[in-house]
């Protein structure tokens, strides 16, 4: 039989589904939430690569720790963090690699990790930030190890 009541709640026939009004109004709520969350979103991505950054040139430093334990000096300017990946010539004690590939000098930002050697027994490993510039603060500024 055919019944004339509807249940709560059920539009039926034409009336179902939302109205266009209904519809922006989401979309305006879903714009607000994503215009709100994007920014601190994108900070805490430039915070981690920072991070990851700092960590993986203290595994480059440990690396060059590695070779001058082998080898008994530190890699000069003019070698460079090559010496890591590939054996140099007339060197002996060299049993490396100490990185896995070419890939791990360089960083999160697809930069070159820098090598600076100032003595004998001081070096440093630099990464210079997002910006590939000297200098900067926050998210940009150069990272160093050893520290």
């Amino acid at each position: 039989m055919w019944q004339d009541h509807q249940e709560p709640g059920d539009r039926g026939g034409r009336d179902a589904g939302y109205t266009l009004t209904e519809m922006l109004v989401v979309i305006a709520i879903i714009g607000l939430i994503a215009a709100v969350l994007t920014p601190s979103l994108m900070g805490q991505l430039g915070r981690a690569r920072v991070k990851s950054a700092q960590l993986q040139l203290e595994s480059v430093a440990a690396a060059v720790e590695m070779f001058h334990s082998d080898v008994g000096r530190y890699p000069t300017q003019g070698e460079g963090l090559k010496v890591l990946i590939s054996e140099p010539a007339d060197v002996e004690g060299w049993t490396g690699p100490y990185v896995k590939s070419a890939g791990a000098l360089k960083d999160p930002w697809a930069g070159e990790i820098l090598y600076r050697a100032a003595d004998d027994d001081v070096f440093e490993v630099v990464s210079l930030g997002s910006d590939r510039k000297q200098g900067g603060k926050g998210t940009k500024r150069d990272l160093v190890a050893p520290k």
